[in-house]
């Protein structure tokens, strides 16, 4: 019988399964979309039991397709990745969440971080957890839940509650409630784990009011994370790997050199840029995140974070209407008038790094009578990859080294797809961009965890060298026409700001 993995990948609107056979390539994937909640202005909600239910159905629905092609699936491992700093807090009794899962992009918290800033605790924060004081992590929604649910808060401090990001419910919720733990890579997305230490810290317990007794076990993103409630899959079925869906697909890449760089086109964007063993403190306001942890060692990274990338895409076909599917938009751009520089600066839940302005809203630039949908749906992917520049930017000026690594992106996520998109970010980059064979690379991530855990993938080293790349793209555009079109973008984010500018800052730490 052949041995496969399951990964489950739970995102921002969808939960997918892919199923990997041994030599790592993709041989069933399932899908489940589920509702997003807008209660309020800047508030993002899932429901929890939405999530579970697009996990368990897409890994039963991938797993059938398996047993269909073979007539049996022999699934070896699972390897989980998800959407980070998504907070859920559910009753240990009986596993249901006490409030809707509070998403990451979620801005309601925004007042209390800037009140945590003036009251100047940014500093210790970002030394000890290499974030900034910002709504998008998990230790203010946190205590938001338990403040707004009626006796949370006490039941949290009697050890009746559980918090967890995505990762730890999911796991929970697949072990019967067996298992309350997480990785690394997600503890470090909460604003309350010591990157350093590699412990929760309970100065920050004390600074966010998070009581300890509802936090989940950190382990290593390779670890052992129990085994499935035999009910879901008709057996028991060992899970050995976790990490956020960045750090997946940073190792899905094989970005594991220093200096390597990925950058992820989903919901959101997320350059993650390896320092090795060098935890690099940003003085651009970028984040010093975990990368992953294996076999006990812990590999750092510089992370840029925007949170509008693809849900731009979404918006010009949920919100306007003037695309019927994501596919249309490479069309569009290729057919709209390359001399108007129109310009959608997408800060629908704020501006992530490296300005990090929660109160930032959207704003188009540059409109004329002759501006229509296909002008729109180019200045949407062109705001993907200025702000992917935004990004590089920052991390040379951080750390020098990360230069070379400014002359070759790796990327993945739905967006690359698009080949306009790809080619107009090698030339607002001027750098190479490389797109694998495998677009699933965050899955790949999650599944390479829990297949090299149990012996059926290759070291690291074999692993990478396995990489190959389906299509490379490099810069034809002029180098004047790069600098006009990015400074202007500088000047459309400037006008943006909450504090508004006429020219944007150059981040700097603090």
């Amino acid at each position: 019988m052949t041995a496969y993995i399951l990964a489950i990948d739970q995102g921002t609107t969808s939960s997918r399964a892919i199923v990997f056979d041994r030599d790592h390539r993709p041989v069933a994937i399932a899908q489940r979309e589920f509702p997003q909640h807008f209660p309020a202005s800047g508030w993002v909600e899932h429901d929890p039991e939405d999530i579970w239910r697009s996990v368990l159905d897409s890994a039963r629905e991938a797993i059938a397709k398996v047993e269909t092609k073979t007539g049996a699936a022999d699934i070896q491992a699972i390897g989980i990745t998800n959407q980070r700093e998504t907070t859920v807090i559910w009753d240990r009794e009986t596993g249901a969440a006490i409030h809707p899962a509070i998403v990451w992009q979620d801005r309601r918290t925004a007042d209390l971080c800037d009140t945590l800033k003036d009251a100047g605790h940014e500093a210790v924060v970002r030394h000890k957890t290499g974030l900034l004081l910002d709504p998008y992590f998990s230790a203010t929604k946190i205590a938001w839940i338990l403040d707004a649910v009626p006796g949370a808060r006490a039941r949290a401090q009697k050890g009746e509650l559980a918090f967890g990001t995505i990762d730890s419910f999911v796991l929970w919720r697949l072990t019967g409630g067996a298992v309350h733990a997480t990785d690394e890579t997600n503890a470090a997305r909460t604003l309350l784990y010591h990157i350093h230490d590699h412990c929760w810290d309970d100065d920050l317990l004390d600074l966010f009011n998070v009581p300890r007794a509802i936090l989940p076990e950190v382990r290593d993103s390779d670890d052992d994370f129990g085994v499935t409630a035999a009910a879901l899959f008709g057996r028991a079925i060992a899970i050995r790997g976790i990490a956020g869906d960045q750090h997946a697909a940073s190792i899905g890449q094989a970005c594991f050199q220093p200096g390597m760089m990925k950058s992820t086109y989903g919901t959101g964007c997320f350059a993650l840029l390896n320092t090795g063993a060098e935890a690099v403190l940003s003085q651009n306001r970028l984040l010093t995140t975990v990368a992953y942890r294996i076999g006990g060692r812990t590999t750092y990274a510089l992370e840029g974070s925007i949170f509008i990338a693809g849900a731009a895409v979404q918006w010009l076909r949920d919100g306007l209407g003037i695309i019927e599917n994501a596919a249309d938009t490479d069309r569009m751009a290729r057919d709209g008038d390359p001399l108007q520089d129109v310009y959608l600066v997408p800060a629908f839940t704020g501006l992530g790094a490296p300005y990090w302005d929660a109160h930032a809203r959207g704003a188009m630039f540059g409109l004329t009578r002759a501006t229509g949908p296909k002008e729109f749906a180019r200045a949407a992917l062109e705001a993907v990859c200025y702000q992917t520049r935004d990004l590089l930017e920052a991390m040379r000026r951080d750390w020098p080294r990360s230069e070379g690594a400014a002359t070759a992106l790796r990327v993945d996520g739905g967006m690359v797809a698009n080949d306009w998109t790809m080619q107009c970010l090698a030339d607002i980059l001027n750098a190479t961009v490389d797109r694998p064979h495998t677009l699933e690379t965050t899955a790949l991530g999650a599944a390479y965890l829990a297949g090299k855990a149990i012996g059926l993938y290759p070291d690291m080293e074999s692993f990478a060298a396995s990489m190959r790349f389906e299509k490379r793209f490099t810069p034809e555009m002029d180098a004047a026409v790069r600098e006009r079109k990015y400074q202007g973008w500088r000047r459309a984010v400037a006008r943006t700001l909450s504090g508004g500018r006429d020219t944007p800052p150059t981040p700097q730490a603090g």
